[in-house]
C-alpha cells in the first residue's frame, strides 16, 4: 500500500459509501469524491464547461453528468463525452484502514499551453465560441504568443474551406496588425475574435483539396506569371493554383510572388468591390506574423476569390454616364489588363521627383474623372511612385469616410468604406513589390473616390485645428468617446471627440487603445474591424511622415464616425469572453 506523502486524508470510507458522494477541500482545491461500482473516484468539483459543482451531479453506469448543461464525463478518467465541455481533472485516491486519501496535486498530464492548444483545435473544429474564448485566453495567459494560435487558425482556415480566403482570416489578420496597439486584455479579445470568425467561416463548409505544384521549378518567372494571369482571366482555379504553388516552390522571393498575385488582382478594376485585393494584401500581412513557410497554403487560398470575382469593368456604374473604363484603358495601353502605357509613363518619370500639391488633392476629390486620370498619369510621368500615389489616394478615400453625410442611406457607409480599405490595401501592397501593375490599383481606388463623391453631399465638416480645445482631461474625453458607442447615431459627436482629444494634446496611443477597446467589446462585423485596422495603418503612416496632428488624426476621426454608426450591438461575444475569463480565473458563474 502506498504511503506517498502527496496523499492527504479526505473522508471516511464508510461514510462515503453510505452517502455515495462527498465534497472536500484540500490544498485550496474543491474535490468531489464518489463511491461507485465498488471504486472510489475523485474529480475537480468545478465542471470544466461553466463551473457548476459536480458534487451536485449524478452518477450512473460509470458516467458523471453535470446538472446545469448536462455535460457527461467518464468517471474514472474524467474524459468528456461532449467536446464543448472539456475533460474534468481527476485525482488519484487510496484507501487505508477505512480512510480515503486523495492526491490533490497530481502531475499535469499536459502543460497549460498544450492543453489550451488542443482545446483551440476543438473549438475551431466544432465552432464552439466558449471553448475558443477559454483557449485563446488560456494560451496568452500561458505566455504563448498570439502568433502560434494564429498560425494554427490560418492552417485550419486554408484546409477546411473549399471556397478559399474569406472574411474570417481577413479579420484574424486585421486584428493581428493592431495587436501592439491594444491593452493586454484586449489582445485576448482580438485573438478570440479572429479565431471565432474563422471557425464560423468554416462551419459546414466542404474541406479544401490542394492542387500540387508542377514537378519542375525550372520555369522562367515571367512565363509563370503570364500563365497565372491567363488562368485567372478564364477562371481556371486548378491551373492558377498550380502556377502559384510552383512559384513558391521554386523559391521566388516574396516580392516576386506578390507581383504575381497583385498583377492578377488588378487585371480587372476593383474586383468584388475591392475585397479581392484586400484579401490578398491581408494574406501577405498574415505571413508577416506567422512566417513565410506558411505561404504555400495561405496564398493558395486566394485563388477562389480571384477566379470567381465580379469585375467592375462589367458594371454599368463604370460605363455610364461616363465610360470610366475607356479612360483607364487609354492610360494602361488599350486594355484594362495592359501595362505598356504605364510602363512608358514610368520610363518618362525615371530620375524625376514628384510631390503632391494641394491642387492635386482637390482634383482627387473633384467631380471630373478625366482630370483625375490625367492628373495621376501626369504624376507618374513626373516621377511619382506607386507607393507615393497610393498614399495620396488613400488620404482622399479617408476624407470620404470622415465627411460621409449621415443623411445618406445606412448601407452607403460600406460604399465609402470599401473604397477606403481598398486604397489602403493598395498602399500596403506597394511596400511589398514595385510591380507596375499596382499603379492600376491606384487608378481603381481614385475612380472609386470619384464615384463616392455624392456621399459627401453635403459633407460632414471636419473639425479645424484648435476648434475643440476645451482644456478637458484627455482621459475624460476618451471615456466620453466610449459612451457615444453606447447610443445609436452619435456619429458626428464621436468625430468631434477625437478632434477634441487632439486639440487637448491627448496621447494618440491612448486614443487608439480606446478605439480598439470600443471595437472589441462589440459584436463588430467584418467591415468595422477592417475599417479600424486601415485607419490605424493610415494614421501610423501619416504620423511617421510628420504631418500636422490634425491631418494625421483624420483616419481616426473617420473610423470613430464609422464605428459610432454601427454601435452599439448586442455584445453577445463580449458576454462569452467575460464568462470564459472568469472561468479561467476559477470564479463561480452558476450562482450569479
Amino acid at each position: 500500500m502506498s504511503t506517498d506523502s502527496r496523499f492527504v486524508e479526505a473522508a471516511s470510507l464508510e461514510e462515503l459509501e453510505r452517502e455515495g458522494r462527498k465534497l472536500v477541500s484540500k490544498n485550496g482545491t474543491a474535490i468531489a469524491l464518489f463511491a461507485h461500482d465498488g471504486e472510489i473516484r475523485a474529480v475537480d468539483n468545478r465542471c470544466p464547461h461553466m463551473g457548476f459543482p459536480l458534487a451536485e451531479g449524478s452518477v450512473d453506469d460509470g458516467i458523471l453528468t453535470c446538472h446545469w448543461h448536462h455535460a457527461r464525463f467518464e468517471l474514472s478518467c474524467g474524459d468528456t463525452f461532449d467536446p464543448w465541455a472539456d475533460d474534468v481533472q481527476t485525482y488519484p485516491t487510496e484507501v487505508r484502514d477505512g480512510t480515503v486519501y486523495v492526491d490533490p496535486n497530481p502531475p499535469l498530464e499536459k502543460s497549460p499551453a498544450t492543453h489550451w492548444g488542443d482545446r483551440l483545435e476543438t473549438g475551431l473544429e466544432e465552432n464552439l465560441r466558449l471553448v475558443i474564448a477559454k483557449s485563446t485566453i488560456g494560451l496568452l495567459d500561458a505566455d504563448v504568443g498570439y502568433r502560434e494560435p494564429m498560425a494554427t487558425t490560418l492552417e485550419f482556415a486554408t484546409r477546411y474551406r473549399e471556397m478559399g480566403w474569406s472574411s474570417g482570416p481577413t479579420i484574424l489578420g486585421c486584428l493581428a496588425n493592431v495587436m501592439d496597439d491594444l491593452e493586454p486584455a484586449d489582445q485576448k479579445r482580438a485573438l478570440y475574435t479572429g479565431v471565432r470568425h474563422v471557425a464560423s467561416d468554416c462551419a459546414g463548409e466542404a474541406p479544401n483539396f490542394d492542387q500540387p505544384s508542377f514537378s519542375t521549378t525550372d520555369v522562367a518567372f515571367e512565363r509563370l506569371k503570364g500563365w497565372f494571369r491567363d488562368c485567372v482571366e478564364v477562371r481556371d482555379a486548378d491551373g492558377a493554383e498550380r502556377c502559384l504553388r510552383t512559384a513558391i516552390a521554386a523559391g521566388h522571393s516574396e516580392a516576386e510572388v506578390a507581383e504575381l498575385v497583385f498583377a492578377a488582382a488588378t487585371d480587372h478594376p476593383y474586383l468584388s468591390t475591392g475585397h479581392v485585393l484586400d484579401f490578398a494584401n491581408t494574406a501577405f500581412e498574415c505571413l508577416e506574423h506567422v512566417g513565410w513557410e506558411a505561404a504555400d497554403d495561405v496564398l493558395a487560398a486566394l485563388i477562389d476569390p480571384l477566379v470567381t470575382a465580379t469585375r467592375s469593368d462589367e458594371r454599368s456604374s463604370w460605363r455610364q454616364p461616363v465610360d470610366l473604363v475607356a479612360l483607364l484603358e487609354e492610360v494602361y495601353g488599350g486594355d484594362v489588363s495592359e501595362t505598356s502605357g504605364l510602363e512608358a509613363l514610368v520610363e518618362d518619370g525615371s530620375g524625376k521627383t514628384w510631390e503632391p500639391t494641394p491642387a492635386f488633392h482637390e482634383t482627387l476629390l473633384g467631380d471630373d474623372p478625366e482630370a483625375i486620370v490625367d492628373g495621376l498619369a501626369d504624376a507618374i510621368a513626373a516621377g511619382a511612385s506607386a507607393e507615393t500615389l497610393a498614399a495620396v489616394v488613400t488620404e482622399a478615400a479617408t476624407t470620404r469616410v470622415a465627411q460621409f453625410g449621415v443623411a445618406n442611406e445606412f448601407s452607403d457607409w460600406n460604399t465609402v468604406h470599401h473604397t477606403f480599405t481598398y486604397a489602403n490595401a493598395v498602399a500596403q501592397a506597394t511596400r511589398r513589390t514595385d510591380a507596375v501593375e499596382l499603379y492600376r490599383g491606384v487608378f481603381d481606388a481614385a475612380i472609386n473616390v470619384y464615384l463616392d463623391r455624392f456621399l459627401n453631399t453635403p459633407p460632414a465638416p471636419i473639425p479645424k485645428p484648435g476648434e475643440h480645445d476645451t482644456g478637458r482631461d484627455p482621459e475624460t474625453i476618451r471615456t466620453a468617446l466610449l459612451e457615444t458607442f453606447d447610443t445609436e447615431g452619435e456619429v458626428n459627436e464621436a468625430g468631434r471627440l477625437v478632434a477634441e482629444h487632439v486639440d487637448c494634446d491627448g496621447d494618440p496611443a491612448a486614443l487608439k487603445r480606446t478605439l480598439g477597446h470600443g471595437l472589441l467589446r462589440e459584436d463588430a462585423g467584418f467591415h468595422t474591424i477592417q475599417n479600424l485596422e486601415a485607419a490605424f495603418q493610415e494614421f501610423d503612416r501619416l504620423e511617421a511622415a510628420d504631418v500636422d496632428a490634425a491631418s494625421a488624426h483624420r483616419p481616426l476621426i473617420a473610423t470613430a464616425r464609422y464605428m459610432a454608426a454601427h454601435f452599439p450591438t448586442r455584445r453577445e461575444a463580449e458576454q462569452t469572453f467575460t464568462i470564459a475569463s472568469r472561468l479561467n480565473r476559477g470564479e463561480s458563474i452558476h450562482g450569479d
